[in-house]
């Protein structure tokens, strides 16, 4: 979980039985972008963000992993986020598993297949 989102978000989501960690619980709040991508891919992690720049990032790192779930247009109260990402998460655990990014927003979900970097 990014700072873009509650640490209250990831607590929820590890009361529902995944394990999410957020980066201030890692005391790494400040850690530039490229770094966070290391940990969540050495660590097997599937980042959560409303950060539109870790998609760009992911595209020109040109990797399958770490998968992105990216919350669009979302409920603004950790609480209606993680009922939100619950509610819909069946629809697309598979393809986080091997790689993609998800677009979650109201109306739609979006996935799309890791890598897809840019390719001369």
């Amino acid at each position: 979980m990014d700072n873009a989102l509650s640490p209250l978000l990831a607590k929820r989501l590890c009361a529902a039985g995944h394990q999410a960690v957020h980066l201030r619980d890692l005391s790494m709040q400040g850690a530039p972008d490229l770094e966070v991508f290391s940990l969540a891919a050495r660590e097997e992690r599937v980042l959560v963000s409303a950060d539109a720049d870790f998609a760009a990032l992911l595209a020109l790192r040109d990797a399958a992993k770490p998968s992105l779930i990216l919350l669009r247009g979302r409920p603004k109260r950790p609480s209606a986020q993680a009922e939100f990402l619950l509610s819909n998460l069946p629809a697309f655990e598979d393809a986080l598993e091997a790689g993609a990014v998800v677009v979650l927003e109201e109306s739609r979900i979006r996935v799309r297949r890791l890598p897809f970097g840019i390719r001369g």
